[in-house]
């Protein structure tokens, strides 16, 4: 005889005629099924009608807090700085995207102004680029970290990038792997619940959402972007933690690399004060939100690049963890250019197709277990508004697999369009901003 306090197909009936989840079947639903009371196929059953029929606010709060409850919490209230001071702390999420190195120069901007950023971060899959594939191209450096390393670095440095534990949200991880395979990845509030269980759970005091907007972003238009936007707000508003969002252009790659080690190269450019003019503007933003959410308000952290104190930081950040900020990057053993058919102003620069290049020569994976190349990537020699030339060289391509080659291009086929001289394409990299 069951002793479980509900049945799993009243739960699912429930959400299937459009009624309200209470709190308690949506604690029961996310224990039961993280410990297996709960089969995949009635879960799955309940994701299709949360996707179909959505939540109200009340209900995605419950489940993300059910979630949170069913792992550990970090807890960085009584953290101190080598002054002994309390330290405040800030955090970033991004949706991914297609050249998103800003984690790798925004953590230790922040830091320099006294406020810690535990950044745990993932790996890539598919066309989005993982920020621990790009710092494992430097040579020792190391994802894993304990708690307590964790905490050592956060007071010393100020700032760490590493790998989230398993111990957090573990009901994520198995919810997260039957929505990819039950065509249910899309719906928001399962989406919004998922990033928002993890970097609650990690215990920072504020966090900044970059919600990427676009054809290399996980949404493609504004409307859908800004329900995720505002839905993930709202999450942290409610769970005590100060979040805001950007909303922000992920139609062309940020940057000038797409790939592993070529944007570390271009993140500590941006950290010696040069870089990307994209790539400086969102870091520089991110970076203002990040410490007034956390009470810092008014810093300079333009000059905080320029001047060379991030760098210190990013050296320190980057020996900390094993690594050699001063070692040589890999280098990809082969090279491909794709050059300019015609004369004119590069108009489109797709964001997916350049991702999936990159992807297929080597920087990316199909599966969570396969293996990247440091050196892989698309080097980009121009960005939508240039004038181009015909015979100009438009991209390079980086592999040790040149077999990999045909394929990228392909990838690449409608990803360029070049208008005639005198047309220049609107853009703006920030397209608005959601706070509660």
């Amino acid at each position: 005889m069951s002793t479980e306090s509900f049945d799993a197909v009243d739960v699912i009936r429930t959400k299937r005629d459009r009624g309200t989840l209470s709190p308690e079947q949506i604690d029961w639903v996310i224990d039961a099924y993280t410990r297996g009371a709960v089969a995949d196929e009635q879960m799955a059953s309940l994701n299709m009608a949360i996707l179909l029929n959505g939540m109200d606010r009340t209900e995605i709060s419950r489940w993300t807090s059910a979630m949170i409850a069913s792992g550990e919490r970090m807890d960085f209230s009584g953290l101190r700085g080598a002054d002994g001071a309390v330290k405040a702390t800030a955090d970033k999420h991004s949706t991914g995207g297609v050249g998103d190195k800003i984690t790798l120069p925004l953590a230790p901007l922040v830091a320099v102004f006294g406020v810690a950023v535990p950044q745990l971060s993932g790996r890539g899959l598919g066309h989005t680029g993982g920020t621990l594939d790009k710092l494992e191209s430097i040579p020792g450096w190391q994802a894993a970290l304990s708690n307590e390393a964790m905490m050592e670095q956060l007071s010393g440095v100020g700032a760490v990038i590493c790998a989230a534990g398993s111990g957090l949200a573990p009901a994520d991880k198995k919810l997260y792997a039957l929505r990819d395979v039950t065509g249910t990845v899309e719906a928001i509030p399962l989406i919004a619940s998922s990033i928002m269980s993890k970097k609650i759970a990690e215990g920072t005091g504020a966090l900044v959402l970059d919600v990427k907007v676009g054809t290399g972003a996980f949404m493609k238009d504004e409307a859908s972007a800004r329900e995720l936007a505002e839905t993930m707000v709202a999450l942290g508003t409610d769970a005590g933690v100060k979040t805001v969002a950007l909303l922000t252009d992920m139609s062309t790659p940020l940057g000038l690399t797409a790939g592993n080690a070529i944007e570390v190269e271009e993140s500590v450019e941006v950290l010696a004060g040069g870089g990307p003019a994209d790539v400086v503007e969102l870091t520089v933003r991110l970076a203002e939100e990040m410490l007034e959410a956390a009470g810092v308000h008014g810093a300079d952290v333009a000059a905080a690049l320029k001047d060379g104190r991030a760098m210190d930081v990013w050296n320190r950040m980057i020996e900390a963890q094993g690594g050699d900020p001063r070692a040589a990057l890999p280098v990809a053993r082969e090279s491909e250019t794709v050059y300019a058919q015609a004369d004119g102003v590069l108009a489109r620069l797709d964001a997916l197709g350049v991702g999936v290049a990159a992807w297929r020569l080597g920087a990316g994976r199909a599966r969570k277990e396969d293996a990247v190349q440091a050196g892989a990537g698309v080097r980009l020699h121009a960005k939508p508004g240039d004038v181009v030339r015909r015979g100009q060289p438009l991209m390079t391509l980086l592999t040790d697999t040149p077999e990999r080659f045909g394929r990228a291009q392909d990838a690449l086929e409608d990803a360029v369009e070049i208008a005639p001289e005198g047309s220049r394409p609107a853009q703006r990299l920030i397209l608005d901003r959601i706070a509660e």
